[in-house]
C-alpha cells in the first residue's frame, strides 16, 4: 500500500498452519504465477496503485484552515445532474422520458408463508419467494402522478406536511415521487421508532395524512393514533387492514390503490398547479438520533439534487446495466440518496429486507433462494454493522473447514491481500477460491458503498478480498443530505472516507480542548465543516439547534459543523479520527476517545457489540458487551464454566475471562493503558433498533445505554 494507508497488509493477514516444505513449494508456484501474469498486466493496464497515488483533493488556497475541494471541482462546486433539472420532479421526468419502458422498481412475489417451530420452542415465520415483478419508469410515473392527485383530492395542500411511516418497498419511493411532483413536504419516520418518538414527529409536523403498511398500522400506529389529534387520513400501501371499534372518530383508512384510482378519475385541472422550486422543502427527515428525541432535518429539492450529483460522480460506468438492491431504511438519507442516484441513471432497483437478503437469512425457508441470489445486484449499500456480521459469519465458516481447506483459503486470502496492496488483480483466486463467498451477495456486486458509521480496516479489506469488489467508504450526515466524501473505487487504502465530493468542500476547524489544530504536522486536523448546496436548511421548529450547527459565510455559502474530528492525508483524502461527543476526560486528566476503544475491540469474534463508558469522576474505562453466543459458550466450556446463557453472562468468572481477551486485543491494537476497559458487563440480550439502544444505522445510543446499565455502572465504579 502507499503511504496513505492506515493498515499494512502484514497486520491484517490470516495465520496459517501448514507444513513448511509444502508452504515453500506453494510460495514458489505463486511467485512463478505472479511473475508470468504480471508481464501482460504491466503493459496492458494502468496500475490501480498509480491511480491510488494521484492527488484527489486540494486546498483552495495556502492559508491554514483553507477548504479542500475535489480536483474535479476546483473551479466551482457541482449542483445539478442534468441541465434544467433543478427539482426532484424534473429529475424524474427527465429519467422517465429517457428510460421510458426500462424496468425501474422490482418486488418479489410471496409464493407461500409458514410457521416453523425452532428447537427452543420459538416460532419463526418463513417465506418462499418467487421472481421479481417489475414496474417500468412509465408505470412508476403514472402511479406516482395518480397517487399525488388522489392525495390532493383528500385535501392535501402544496407546501404542507404528509408523513410516511413504512418499511423499504417500491410503494415508499412511488409515494415520495408523488410528493415531489405535487410539492407536498414528505415527513419520514423510521419504521423501528418507538411510540413516543413517532407521536413527537407526527405532532411536531402537524400532519393530517400518513402513509403506512398494514403491519405497522396494527403493531405501532394503532396504540398511538388517539395521541395524534390532527390525523384524518391513513393510507396503507398493501391493502386494507381489518377495522377495529376503538379507532378514533374522524380518521379514515384508505388503500394506496384506492387513492390512486381516485386520482386517475380526476380532471386535468386537478393536476399539480403549485410546482416546487429548488428552495422548497422536499423532505423533513427525522433522524433516529443517538441522543434524545429525533430531530427533523429540513432538506430542500436543491439540497438532495446537489448531494446525489456528488455521489453519482464517484461511481464509474453507472447506468442501465446496474442493478441496486434496496433493503436499508428509506427513511435514512443513505438509502434515499442511493435510490435517487439509481433512478436518475437508468438503474434497476430490486427491493429486499434484512430478513430475506441472503439464502441464509432468518425469514427464508431452507432450500429456497434469498433476494441477492435472485436479483444478483451490481450495486449495494450497507452499514458497518451488516458488513461486520458478514465478516464474522464467513470467518466462523472458515474456522469450521478441514485443515487443508482452511489453509488453502488463508493462502489465497494473504496472496490476494499482497496483490491488492500493489494495485494488482487476482482472477484465478477470484474464480476458484472466493466464488462461493462472493455468491452470498449474488456474485455480481462491483461496488459496496458503506456509510452511517466508520468501517474497520479489517472488515473493509475482507470485503475487498472475498467479494472481489470495491468497497467505497462514505462520510455524510442527514444534515448534509448524506453527501460529504466517498472513496474512489480504485483506492483500496483502508481507514479513510475519501476526498470531498464535487458538490461540496470541507475544511477543518481548530478544537483546542481536544488538541486538534489545522496547523498540525504532518497532517492538518480539526472539526470537520462541510460547505455547499447539499448542506440542508436546518432543524424543523428548532431555531436554537439550527444556529448552533449551521452558519453562512461571507459569500452566502451554507456550512455545517459536524462535531466529527478529521485529518487530511497529503492526497486530499479525509480520515475520521475522533468525535467531540465521544471524547471523555478521565479523573487524572487523560482524554479517552470511546469510539476509538470500541473500534479496536468490536471485530473480535467473541464480541457482537460493545459500548465503552467513562466519566470524569473516575480514572478508568468500563464497557458493556454483547458477546457472541457460540464463541462465549465455547470459551465457557474451555474454562470449565457451566450454566444457561443468562447465567454465563451474569457470571463474574465469565466477565473476567472475556476481559482477558479484550485486554490482549487492546494491547495488540496499541491502545494506551488508560484506554483499556478495566471492568465489563456482559449483556445476554442483543442491541437492536427495537430495544432503543442503537439507531437504525446501528450507531450506539450512549444516553439510553447509560440509563439501561446505570446499576451496572455503579457496581463497576464501586458504588452501591
Amino acid at each position: 500500500m502507499n503511504n496513505h494507508a492506515s493498515s499494512k497488509p502484514s497486520t491484517m493477514k490470516l495465520k496459517q498452519t501448514i507444513n513448511p516444505i509444502l508452504l515453500y513449494f506453494i510460495h514458489f508456484v505463486i511467485s512463478l504465477y505472479t511473475f508470468l501474469t504480471y508481464i501482460p498486466y504491466y503493459f496492458l493496464s494502468e496500475s490501480r496503485q498509480e491511480k491510488s497515488n494521484q492527488i484527489k483533493a486540494k486546498p483552495v488556497n495556502s492559508k491554514p484552515g483553507s477548504a479542500y475541494r475535489s480536483v474535479h471541482s476546483l473551479g466551482g462546486l457541482a449542483s445539478v445532474l442534468y441541465p434544467g433539472c433543478d427539482t426532484l420532479d424534473r429529475v424524474f421526468l427527465y429519467a422517465k422520458d429517457k428510460f421510458k419502458d426500462k424496468r425501474l422498481l422490482g418486488t418479489r412475489e410471496i409464493l407461500s408463508e409458514e410457521d416453523e417451530v425452532q428447537p427452543n420452542g420459538k416460532i419463526f415465520k418463513k417465506v418462499i419467494l418467487g421472481h421479481y415483478n417489475w414496474l417500468s419508469y412509465e408505470d412508476v410515473f403514472v402511479k406516482a402522478f395518480n397517487f399525488g392527485n388522489g392525495l390532493q383530492m383528500l385535501g392535501q395542500k402544496p407546501k404542507t406536511n404528509i408523513a410516511i411511516f413504512c418499511e423499504t418497498r417500491a410503494e415508499w419511493l412511488i409515494a415520495a415521487q408523488a410528493c415531489f411532483m405535487y410539492n407536498f413536504q414528505l415527513v419520514t419516520l423510521y419504521a423501528t421508532l418507538g411510540g413516543p418518538a413517532i407521536v413527537h414527529g407526527l405532532n411536531e409536523t402537524e400532519v393530517t395524512n400518513i402513509i403506512t403498511s398494514k403491519e405497522l398500522l396494527q403493531t405501532k400506529l394503532k396504540g398511538i393514533v388517539s395521541l395524534v389529534p390532527r390525523l384524518r387520513h391513513i393510507i396503507t400501501v398493501d391493502g386494507k387492514p381489518p377495522t377495529w371499534s376503538e379507532f378514533p372518530k374522524g380518521v379514515i383508512v384508505h388503500t394506496m390503490a384506492a387513492v390512486q384510482a381516485l386520482g386517475a378519475k380526476a380532471t386535468v385541472e386537478d393536476s399539480p398547479q403549485n410546482k416546487p422550486v429548488p428552495s422548497d422543502i422536499a423532505v423533513i427527515m427525522y433522524t433516529s438520533g443517538s441522543t434524545g428525541l429525533p430531530k427533523g432535518v429540513m432538506i430542500s429539492h436543491s439540497n438532495l439534487i446537489a448531494g446525489i450529483t456528488g455521489m453519482a460522480e464517484r461511481i464509474p460506468r453507472l447506468g442501465e446495466d446496474d442493478v441496486y438492491i434496496g433493503y436499508l431504511p428509506l427513511a435514512h438519507v443513505l438509502e434515499l440518496s442511493a435510490e435517487l442516484v439509481c433512478l436518475s441513471h437508468g438503474c434497476r432497483i430490486g427491493y429486499s429486507s434484512p430478513q430475506t437478503l441472503a439464502d441464509q437469512s432468518t425469514k427464508i425457508k431452507k432450500g429456497s433462494r434469498g433476494d441477492t441470489s435472485m436479483l444478483r445486484p451490481t450495486l449495494m449499500a450497507a452499514v458497518p454493522e451488516i458488513m461486520d456480521r458478514i465478516y464474522k459469519n464467513v470467518m466462523n465458516k472458515v474456522n469450521e473447514m478441514s485443515s487443508f481447506q482452511r489453509n488453502l483459503f488463508i493462502l489465497a486470502y494473504n496472496y490476494k491481500m499482497e496483490q491488492i496492496s500493489r494495485g494488482h488483480s487476482t482472477p484465478l483466486c477470484d474464480r476458484f477460491v472466493f466464488r462461493k463467498v462472493r455468491s452470498l451477495l449474488g456474485g455480481n456486486v462491483r461496488l459496496l458503498l458503506c456509510g452511517g458509521a466508520p468501517l474497520s480496516a479489517t472488515t473493509q479489506r475482507f470485503m475487498n478480498i472475498c467479494f472481489c469488489c470495491s468497497v467505497g467508504q462514505g462520510y455524510g450526515l442527514t444534515e448534509s443530505s448524506g453527501a460529504g466524501t466517498i472513496t474512489e473505487v480504485w483506492d483500496y487504502n483502508t481507514g479513510r472516507v475519501g476526498a470531498p465530493l464535487v458538490c461540496c468542500e470541507i475544511k477543518l476547524k481548530n478544537w483546542e480542548e481536544g488538541g486538534y489544530f489545522n496547523t498540525d504536522k504532518p497532517h492538518p486536523r480539526g472539526e470537520i465543516l462541510i460547505g455547499g448546496q447539499n448542506v440542508t436548511m436546518g432543524y424543523y421548529k428548532n431555531e436554537a439547534k439550527t444556529k448552533a450547527d449551521f452558519f453562512e459565510d461571507e459569500n452566502g455559502q451554507r456550512w455545517l459543523s459536524t462535531g466529527d474530528i478529521g485529518e487530511f492525508d497529503p492526497d486530499g483524502c479525509l480520515k475520521i479520527i475522533d468525535r467531540k461527543k465521544d471524547l471523555v476526560k478521565l479523573q487524572a486528566g487523560e482524554y479517552v476517545s470511546l469510539g476509538k476503544v470500541e473500534a479496536a475491540l468490536k471485530n473480535l469474534s467473541l464480541i457482537d457489540n460493545i459500548c465503552a463508558y467513562a466519566n470524569s469522576y473516575h480514572s478508568y474505562v468500563i464497557g458493556f458487551v454483547v458477546p457472541n453466543q457460540k464463541e462465549l459458550t465455547e470459551l465457557a466450556q474451555k474454562k470449565g464454566l457451566k450454566g444457561t446463557w443468562e447465567e454465563l453472562c451474569n457470571s463474574c468468572e465469565m466477565e473476567n475471562e472475556v476481559l482477558k481477551v479484550l485486554s490482549e486485543a487492546a494491547i495488540s491494537a496499541s491502545l494506551e493503558k488508560f484506554e483499556i476497559p478495566v471492568k465489563i458487563r456482559l449483556s445476554p440480550e442483543p442491541w437492536t433498533p427495537e430495544t432503543g439502544l442503537v439507531t437504525d444505522a446501528f450507531k450506539l445510543k450512549r444516553k439510553e445505554l447509560k440509563t439501561h446499565y446505570q446499576a451496572d455502572i455503579e457496581r463497576m465504579y464501586g458504588r452501591k
